[in-house]
């Protein structure tokens, strides 16, 4: 009998502190896909991650190249970069290897803000005005661009940052030369070194979770934002799907999406899409090629119960799932917002909170005795809270329930004295 040779693996990138990798594990066992997860991780650290392979996500050629000769040994049928920092690794890796990937474009403008406004402005997809900035351009440098090319409102954001890090909301130019300084001394703190202002988008604000195949743009979910994100920052709280809007502006959601993942070069995989509805239509926020962050995924249950990563995962491996559609009941999540800076000293009410009707789960994420920072400089939120429910209405009241619930004890912060 000839020998048969072992299954494709697929490769997954991702960072540390991800919350998603265990999903895919699961996923990926439930089909009986052989899984590699490559952690963004300096090589002398590898000792204390056995089984994965290491990767420094900072060198890109040198990361490229490891998975080049990982491939020599272990046959890759797909790379999967969770989220944004893997994006363009993933890209470079699996165009050298011929398996399917985006354009090196789309890599770039998932790490860069500025990048992508100009592709999607580019490519023709309505963008509000918006300019880049080095890190000492001066106030009054900045000031002047925004007042003859942007107008007020206005938003200052990093170029490179995500999950609303640095972003803010400058309404005049008193505010602006206060936004200005703040993200610099931010961008000076990770060694970053530009940022954008952009004009701010009026309107509700939506995220479409989506696969692409072959270029066209699968809608998987449109998750409703009900908490106002008017600024000064920009903290996202609660996602509830199926949406509440008319089908209309469903719809518009859904095309204005595909036609910027065109323009930033997407061609295969997950999308995910941020965008905002007003009197002027849809307008994109971010699209990316990675799927919904954090521990969000979990609203989603598809055909059998099928999870989000093993939908990702059977596409990645050519099987079709152009046919599979959301569970009904309606789902949503409550990322736990930060209320103050300083030490987590415990979290209280979580029975009380989980007995309301409705909700599934609550995950703290940070640990007691941890440092907490708030946006528009912080990084992480405290947790989620998931529930489900006949109606998207019922599940939204059923998050704003179980987190009135919670009670946070966060001690101020005492400043070390140096003698």
């Amino acid at each position: 009998m000839p020998a048969t040779s072992p299954p494709s693996a697929i490769l997954l990138l991702t960072t540390p502190h991800t919350y998603r990798a265990e999903a895919f594990v699961a996923a990926a066992n439930r089909l009986g896909i052989p899984l590699i997860t490559a952690v963004d991780l300096p090589p002398e650290l590898t000792r204390q991650w056995p089984g994965k392979l290491a990767l420094d996500f900072r060198q890109p050629d040198t990361a490229v190249q490891t998975i080049l000769d990982f491939a020599q040994t272990t046959p890759l049928a797909a790379i999967l970069p969770v989220d944004d920092s893997g994006v363009l690794i993933a890209a470079r890796a699996s165009q050298a290897l011929g398996l399917p990937h985006n354009q090196p474009t789309a890599a770039a403008a998932a790490r860069d803000k500025l990048v992508m406004r100009q592709l999607l402005r580019d490519g023709g997809v309505p963008t509000p005005p918006f300019r880049g900035f080095a890190l000492d351009d001066t106030v009054k440098q900045v000031t002047a661009v925004v007042q003859t090319h942007i107008g007020f409102p206005c938003v200052v954001k990093p170029r490179t940052l995500n999950g609303s890090r640095g972003v803010i909301r400058a309404n005049d130019a008193a505010e602006l030369a206060t936004a200005v300084p703040r993200v610099r001394r931010l961008l000076q703190s990770i060694g970053a070194d530009a940022f954008l202002v952009e004009a701010y988008l009026p309107g509700v604000e939506v995220a479409l979770e989506a696969v692409l195949a072959d270029g066209r743009l699968q809608p998987l979910a449109l998750f409703d934002k009900p908490d106002p994100l008017d600024g000064p920052f920009f903290e996202e709280t609660i996602y509830v799907t199926p949406s509440r809007l008319l089908a209309a502006a469903q719809t518009a959601v859904m095309e204005m999406a595909a036609r910027g993942a065109q323009a930033i070069g997407l061609h295969t995989g997950s999308v995910h899409a941020e965008l905002r509805l007003n009197e002027g239509g849809a307008w994109i926020v971010e699209v990316n090629g990675r799927s919904i962050g954090g521990l969000c995924s979990q609203t989603l249950r598809f055909d059998m119960g099928m999870s989000l990563e093993e939908l990702l995962l059977r596409q990645a491996v050519g099987l079709d799932v152009s046919g599979l559609q959301r569970e009904q009941q309606a789902s949503g999540v409550m990322m736990i917002p930060i209320p103050g800076a300083g030490i987590l000293r415990r979290v209280e009410g979580i029975d009380a909170a989980q007995a309301v009707p409705g909700i599934d789960e609550i995950t703290i994420t940070v640990p007691d005795h941890h440092r907490l920072l708030p946006l528009p400089e912080g990084e992480s939120y405290l947790g989620f809270i998931f529930a489900t429910g006949a109606t998207p209405g019922f599940v939204e009241e059923a998050l704003r329930s179980a987190h009135g619930r919670l009670q946070f004890t966060i001690d101020e912060e005492i400043p070390l004295l140096i003698r």
